[in-house]
């Protein structure tokens, strides 16, 4: 890989980086199909987040962006060579004498290594080249076509890399990483809860053999367990009967300030990057669905996960617009702690997480039908554009009919 020119880096502002993510790399190994997954639940204050193509100047690529950002800083996505990025942000690595001003550049680095990484050797030596201080302090995770998996936990000057195909570091076939560092300092950083209620499901999906697509957009992105209280709010959904009754939502993986889901479904060694489905569910996830995008058909995407500009995406619209009931005492400051649970679920299944689940599986396995398909046959651009019109109509429907909402 070339150097990067440093005035390209001479772009780099100050970016509003992510609060509280909970994410994960799983190796072909541990997968139902043999390809990796790599999975972001993204907490950020930075509510109304969209898709964007974007030409590079080496790969195209296609990414998660915050609709107000006209930088396009990238907080996880694919590229025309398979290579895919995510990060969450860490708060253990950085040394106490670190006194750099420059922050918050992750969204940034990823953009960069977007448009000029193909490996995830390409990425290790964009780190050794861009300029010190990186104004980083986050937890990287990058898969690509060679079958290649790893966490990047990174500071200003230096990283320790983590091989999720390494037996010794993953002996499962996957890592998770929350908002602190393995290589960092013990019992600093935040997410502990967060990582172990991910690591007990996880450890469940993988003892099942059912780590697959729909488990991460379904089971992990909308787990409303507390695995330090021992507490599964989903359970109250049917013995809730108190009306508008506020539950404690604090340090769940779902939270007030869940924006959204980016879903990697990675190929084998040697599969054309075309096969590479970027899954992404925008906004508050238990009131949103998912939608795929492939790569060779990206600038087509369903119109309802992207805008030009600085507009925003309908679907993020729709799934806030639902969040809002979800969370009535917003007003107040700590208000955000508290969910009125039967909003999301209650014992007529007519809340907005029951009612978009039902939905949202029958989405995935319309698109999963067609990705097996192409696997054996290769990726079909036509009808990738056909099940982009299919996806665009049958979601708006889909909230007019259920929330009026258009």
């Amino acid at each position: 890989m070339r150097r990067i020119a440093p005035i390209l880096l001479m772009t780099f502002l100050i970016g509003q980086a992510a609060f509280a993510c909970t994410t994960a790399i799983v190796s072909g190994k541990a997968t139902r199909d043999g390809r990796p997954l790599m999975w972001k639940h993204r907490d950020s204050d930075s509510f109304n987040n969209k898709m964007m193509f974007i030409k590079g100047k080496r790969y195209n690529f296609v990414g998660l962006v915050n609709s107000d950002d006209k930088d396009y800083q990238v907080w996880g996505g694919t590229n025309s060579a398979g290579f895919s990025i995510m990060n969450s942000a860490s708060y253990n690595l950085k040394p106490i004498d670190d006194k750099t001003e420059k922050a918050d550049q992750e969204g940034f680095i990823m953009r960069i290594a977007l448009e000029y990484c193909a490996t995830i050797k390409d990425f290790q030596n964009l780190l050794d080249t861009l300029p010190k201080p990186l104004g980083v302090e986050a937890n990287f995770g990058v898969i690509d076509t060679m079958g290649g998996a790893a966490y990047f936990e990174t500071n200003n000057f230096s990283y320790k890399k983590f091989d999720v195909n390494d037996p010794k570091i993953a002996p499962n076939g996957y890592l998770i990483r929350t908002n602190y560092s393995i290589s960092g300092r013990e019992n600093e950083g935040a997410g502990y809860n967060r990582y172990q209620t991910a690591i007990k499901q996880i450890e469940e999906g993988y003892k099942s053999k059912s780590l697959n697509p729909y488990f991460f957009l379904d089971k992990a992105s909308l787990c409303l367990k507390h695995e330090l209280t021992k507490t599964d709010l989903s359970v109250e959904f049917k013995k809730n009967t108190i009306p508008n009754r506020l539950y404690t939502l604090r340090d769940y993986i779902v939270r007030y300030s869940s924006t959204s889901t980016i879903l990697i479904h990675g190929v084998k060694a040697g599969e054309s990057p075309l096969l590479i489905t970027t899954w992404v569910k925008l906004g508050f996830q238990p009131t949103s669905v998912s939608v795929p995008i492939w790569i060779g058909t990206a600038e087509n995407m369903p119109a309802l996960v992207t805008a030009p500009g600085l507009e925003t995406a309908d679907l993020c619209n729709f799934s806030l617009l639902l969040k809002k009931d979800c969370f009535p005492f917003k007003k107040w400051s700590e208000g955000e702690s508290y969910v009125c649970l039967e909003k999301l679920g209650n014992k007529d299944e007519t809340g907005y997480m029951q009612i978009n689940t039902f939905f949202d599986k029958e989405l995935i396995g319309r698109a999963e039908k067609l990705i097996t398909k192409w696997q054996k046959l290769g990726f079909d651009s036509d009808e990738s554009l056909d099940l982009y019109k299919e996806f665009e109509k049958q979601i708006r429907i889909f909230y007019r009919e259920n929330f009026n909402l258009k």
